[in-house]
Order: structure tokens, then C-alpha cells, then sequence
């Protein structure tokens, strides 16, 4: 009794300190985001260039591709993840210098004279909209314009800008003025350490310590503009040195004009603002919420939707079925062998049901790969939903999607397995399939990608993936992805496979001519989950390729659970309308009646194309555009139709399980 009383006592004293160490790190940490960095007055802090990037043609470019300043001590490329290269990011340091809490206007450094190649390429880059984006302490330059009298929100600022009297006159963005928003932080017995590029607040655990204070950068603001100066006298000035401050606009005499022979001249006006502002809350700004009443609409427009199916399922289980069941039951033997030879609709097809469908290895991979592809889009939506994935760390989202990708391999090769083990009753041929699983959306996936990267390679654009990262890609895949599928087929062999509850006939009964062909039932049915999502969509085409960011995960979490009910209850009601005209080849039609709306997907991709994405201009943005879109489509294609079939394979199995028909 003392020991266990003891136990207890001892239990109970490591739990409150557990507890007590996650309340001291709660304080220390803030988990969307990077870490909090302080500054102290005067500490110099250096802006880093990102991709050029334009909503035009939607290939990036590097930063140092125009002949702008170079940083003192030569470009360096900053520590890129897997998402941030695949997504077209290229951070390099740049000499634009900010010193805390001191108001500043400096030169930064004259061009030789343009040369013809130079002149092309800056008008280029203009007449493409092209922006410049910069970042500081992780943060993005924020722009404001004014458009019809609304105030439009924009990250990055332009190349250049062109004369609306004279389309042959271009103008160069060489002088910008960034206003710095800062909060002042005092803490006690916090000691700040700056460690690395954005640096850790690391808790001191003597209280005697001094009181430290700093600055932390709450808000980047950016205001560009042109101004001619004259190279005589700039050309006397080094790096840094102070120079007038201006006032932005000027008039088209005194900007710069983009032209052969032309000496550019670039300088910057720094102000720093204090700000009530605090840190964790520094990224409101750029992801405020727009549109919230259209989100919804989306939601309520879904809800109806599953309300509808939801009611025709009703009536299927609880008046069709069960009473013809019932019904069934209730009769002797004799009236049974009687009813039997009177049977018509589902009835009919109870010795075919289960017979294996066409192309029964493909069925398997197919299912395996949407196994694997759900997994990764609700574990990465739930994540994001809580804020694990910030768009202040660039590329996490992509980067979690690929490592989740590959983890979930074992779930995709024991589902696929298992599903052939069903459908064979043995487990021959197991090896073949999970190979085919491991391979088989990855290799759609790197085949849609080098056609994307050879033509983006000859636009030498930072978009196309390097090759080196295409072997890391590869050395993924085989080193991780691959061994965990096939571990996942190996597993799907020692599972007991499910038992179909009735006989399949040796001869295959024939199915009656329909009125209409099934597949106009199937491909209509996707406009249902498509229905549900559309308005998502929507959001998320326009924060893929209009530069937008995109954080409304909780609305898209909420999408997600209808998708999947919807998709559930399609497949359910169609499978069902095809047993009752007496076809029993359910099997695809089940994956594709929900697995269609993967068609309207990138139908309306195209439609975006066209209709919402005017601007982009020429053959290849429009085959990148496409090629990613073509991808997109094919996963959701095999997410939705795998739950769709997984739904309506347990229904099947449910409504004949119940029948005895000998």
C-alpha cells in the first residue's frame, strides 16, 4: 500500500513538472512562423532578393539577371528547402543595407553604360510586368496602389513602367523608399541571442540578469520610383554615401529612361515607423482574409448538396433495401426458389457482384496512389489549418506534402495489396503490384515535370528544377518511398483479405442494352463534389499563379470533410442505380463517379486559363500553366475516386451480404 501510495505520489509530482516545463516553453516559443529576432539601435540589417516574378508569363527570374548593385562581397545564395527550389525561389543577399532606428537616404552604385542585350531585357521584364520582391527580417516589401480608387494590396514592386503617351518609352524602378515598421521589446530576465538569419529568443534561467530590450521588425513597406540623376556628380559618390531624399512621383522628365548607353544610378530612402504592432502578430497584414461571405456560400452551397444525397441514400437503405430484405427474409424456402425466378433489378446480378472487373492490377495501383494522396492532403490541411505551416517559412508546404508523400508509401502498398489479394483471392503477383504503386503517380508526376523543365531550361528561367534536385527527387524515391511500399505490400499479404458473402457464377451474365451509355452517368456525376469546391478553387488558383497568399486552411479543412461525404454518397447512389438496371460491372464505374470531378477540375483550370488569367502571355507560360494543372487534376482524380470505390465496395458488401441466394 506505501509503495503504491508512493508510486502515486511520484507519478503525480513528474506530471505537474511536465506540465510546468510546456508552460515555460509556450512562452518561448511562437509556432506559426520563424523565430523572433531583436535589433538593437544602429545594428545593421541586410535585405535579401528573391525571383523576379510576373503574373504575365509566371516564370521566375533571377534577381541579378538585370544589372542591378551587387552586395559588397559578391552574391551569395541563401539555404533553400525542397519546396522553396521546386517552387521557383531563388534568395540571394543584396546591398541594400538598413540600420535600426535610423532614418536614412543613400547611394548605392552607377551602371556602366547599358549595352543593347541590358536595354532588351529591362524592357522586357517591364512591358511583363515584372516584380522585384525583397524581404526583411522574413518579411515580404508590402506595396499599395490604388486602382479605380480601391486600395489593392501587392508584394514586391515593378521592374519598370512605361510611358502611356509614348509606348516605346521605358522607365526604370532605381530609386525606392522602404518604411520599416518596429515594436520596441523589453523583457525580464530574457536574454535576446541572435542566432543565425532570423535568430531565437533563448530563456535565462537567472532572474538577476539585466532587463534586455531591442526592436523587432513588425511591418516592410516599399514605395518605388524613378529619378534621373546626373552621372557626373553620382559618379563621385562610394557605396552608401547620403544623397538627397526625394519626393516620389516624379515627373516623366526627371525619371530614368531605359536606353542604350545610359548610365542608372540607384539609391534608397530608408524611415523607420514604431509601431503598436507586436510580433506574432506581424503577418496579419499580408493574410488578411478577404472574401469571407463567398467562403460561406461555398460551405452552405456543400452542406445542401450532402443534404440532397444524403436524403437519396436515406431512401435507398432505410425503404428500398431493407424492406426488399425483409420482405425476402420473411418467405419459406419454397416462396425463396419461387421469388428467386421472379427476381429483377440488384437481385438479378448476386452471382456476378463480385466477379473481378477489367484491368483488376491497375484498379489496385490506382486505389493504392489515392490512399497515399488523401493521406497527404488531409495530414497537410489539418497541419496548415493549425497554423504548422506559416507562409513565413517558404516552401514548408510543399516540402511537408513531399515527405508526407513518401512516408504514407507503406499505407498505399498495403491498401493496393490488399484490394488484389481481394480481387484474386491469392496473393500472387503482390511484388508486381506494389512496384506499380510506387511508380505509378510519381512517374506521371517526373514525366509532366521534364517536359515543363526543358522548355523552362531554354527560357533559362529559375523555375526549372536543377538537376542535381531531380536526383534528390529520385534518391527520395527509391531510397524511402519505394522500400516503405513495398513493406506496405508485403503487410497487405498477411492481412486476411475480405470475404465476398456470395458465389460468383462461372458464366457471366449478360447486361441488358441501356437507354443511355453508363459513362454519361459517371462523368455527370463528378459535377456534384465539384460543386462543393469550385469556390475554393477558385482561391487557390488565384494564390498559385496571381502571386496571392493563400491561409484560409480552415475554410479549406471544412471543404475537405464535404468532399468526402459527397464523393461517399455519389459513388453510393450511383453504383446502386447500376446494380438496379441489373450492371454488375460496378467496379470502375464506383472509382470514376467520383473520381470525375478530377475532369471538371482541370476543365475549370482551363477556364481560369482564359477567362481569369488574361494577362498571361505566350506559348510557354501557358504549357507550364497547363502541365501543373494536368497534375493537380490527376491527383485529385485518384484521391476522390479511391474513396468514392471504398465507400461503395462496403455497401456492396453490406447489401449482399444479406442475401441468401444459393
Amino acid at each position: 500500500m506505501a509503495l503504491s501510495s508512493l508510486s502515486k505520489g511520484t507519478y503525480s509530482f513528474l506530471l505537474f513538472t511536465y506540465l510546468l516545463f510546456l508552460s515555460h516553453l509556450s512562452n518561448g516559443f511562437y509556432l506559426p512562423g520563424s523565430y523572433m529576432r531583436t535589433y538593437s539601435t544602429g545594428e545593421e540589417i541586410f535585405a535579401k532578393v528573391n525571383s523576379l516574378t510576373s503574373i504575365e508569363t509566371e516564370l521566375p527570374f533571377s534577381y541579378y539577371s538585370l544589372p542591378y548593385c551587387t552586395p559588397p562581397g559578391g552574391i551569395k545564395k541563401s539555404a533553400e528547402n525542397l519546396g522553396e527550389l521546386l517552387m521557383g525561389d531563388q534568395i540571394d543577399n543584396s546591398p541594400y543595407r538598413f540600420r535600426m532606428n535610423i532614418n536614412e537616404s543613400v547611394f548605392l552604385c552607377t551602371t556602366h553604360p547599358l549595352n543593347e542585350h541590358e536595354v532588351k531585357l529591362l524592357k522586357q521584364r517591364t512591358h511583363d510586368l515584372y516584380q522585384v520582391n525583397m524581404i526583411l527580417d522574413n518579411l515580404p516589401a508590402m506595396r499599395f496602389a490604388n486602382q479605380n480608387g480601391v486600395k489593392i494590396q501587392w508584394t514586391g514592386f515593378p521592374v519598370g513602367f512605361t510611358n502611356p503617351n509614348k509606348k516605346d518609352d521605358d522607365y526604370i524602378i532605381n530609386h525606392v523608399k522602404f518604411r520599416v515598421f518596429v515594436h520596441e521589446y523589453e523583457g525580464t530576465g530574457v536574454q535576446i541571442i541572435g542566432t543565425g538569419e532570423e535568430g531565437m529568443g533563448v530563456i535565462s534561467t537567472n532572474d538577476d540578469k539585466k532587463k534586455a530590450s531591442g526592436y523587432e521588425i513588425v511591418g516592410f513597406e516599399v514605395f518605388p520610383c524613378s529619378v534621373k540623376y546626373d552621372p557626373e556628380k553620382m559618379a563621385k559618390l562610394h557605396q552608401y554615401d547620403e544623397v538627397p531624399s526625394l519626393n516620389c512621383p516624379l515627373e516623366l522628365e526627371k525619371s530614368q529612361i531605359i536606353r542604350e548607353q545610359e548610365k542608372v544610378s540607384f539609391s534608397y530612402e530608408v524611415e523607420f515607423v514604431k509601431s503598436d504592432i507586436k510580433w506574432p502578430s506581424r503577418w496579419d497584414a499580408y493574410l488578411k482574409m478577404e472574401g469571407a461571405r463567398v467562403h460561406w456560400f461555398s460551405i452552405l452551397n456543400s452542406l445542401m448538396v450532402i443534404f440532397f444525397l444524403a436524403g437519396i441514400v436515406f431512401v435507398i437503405f432505410l425503404r428500398t433495401v431493407r424492406r426488399d430484405l425483409t420482405r425476402y427474409e420473411e418467405l419459406d424456402k419454397e416462396s425463396q426458389a419461387q421469388m428467386n425466378e421472379e427476381l429483377s433489378g440488384w437481385k438479378l446480378v448476386v452471382g456476378d457482384v463480385f466477379r473481378e472487373p477489367n484491368h483488376s492490377k491497375l484498379l489496385s495501383v490506382m486505389v493504392g496512389n489515392g490512399i497515399q494522396i488523401t493521406g497527404m492532403g488531409i495530414v497537410t490541411i489539418v497541419f496548415a489549418a493549425f497554423g504548422f505551416m506559416s507562409p513565413a517559412s517558404r516552401g514548408m508546404l510543399l516540402t511537408g506534402m513531399i515527405i508526407l508523400y513518401l512516408l504514407l508509401g507503406t499505407g498505399a502498398g498495403y491498401s493496393g495489396v490488399y484490394l488484389w489479394r481481394t480481387i484474386k483471392g491469392s496473393s500472387d503477383g503482390w511484388r508486381s503490384v506494389s512496384w506499380s504503386i510506387a511508380f505509378f503517380f510519381p512517374g506521371i508526376v517526373f514525366s509532366i515535370l521534364t517536359v515543363i523543365n526543358f522548355i523552362l531550361w531554354g527560357s533559362n528561367s529559375t523555375g526549372a528544377i536543377p538537376i542535381s534536385l531531380y536526383f534528390i527527387l529520385l534518391s527520395l524515391l527509391f531510397c524511402v518511398s519505394v522500400p516503405l511500399t513495398l513493406l506496405g505490400g508485403y503487410l497487405g499479404t498477411r492481412a486476411d483479405p475480405v470475404k465476398f458473402p456470395v458465389r460468383t457464377n462461372q458464366i457471366a451474365r449478360e447486361i441488358p442494352s441501356q437507354k443511355y451509355p453508363s459513362w454519361l452517368l459517371v462523368v455527370g456525376a463528378g459535377t456534384l463534389p465539384f460543386g462543393t469546391l469550385f469556390i475554393e478553387l477558385f482561391f487557390i488558383l488565384s494564390s498559385i499563379w496571381l502571386g496571392r497568399f493563400y491561409y484560409v486552411f480552415g475554410f479549406l479543412l471544412v471543404v475537405l470533410v464535404l468532399l468526402v461525404v459527397v464523393c461517399a454518397e455519389v459513388s453510393v447512389v450511383l453504383t446502386y442505380m447500376h446494380l438496379c438496371v441489373e450492371d454488375w460491372q460496378w467496379w470502375w464505374k464506383a472509382f470514376y463517379a467520383s473520381g470525375s470531378v478530377g475532369v471538371y477540375v482541370f476543365l475549370y483550370s482551363v477556364k481560369y486559363l482564359v477567362f481569369d488569367l488574361q494577362s498571361l502571355s505566350g506559348p510557354v507560360s501557358a504549357v507550364v500553366y497547363v502541365g501543373y494543372s494536368l497534375i493537380m487534376a490527376i491527383g485529385l482524380m485518384l484521391a476522390t475516386g479511391t474513396i468514392g470505390f471504398i465507400t461503395s465496395f462496403y455497401f456492396v458488401h453490406y447489401l449482399f451480404s444479406s442475401v441468401k441466394i444459393d
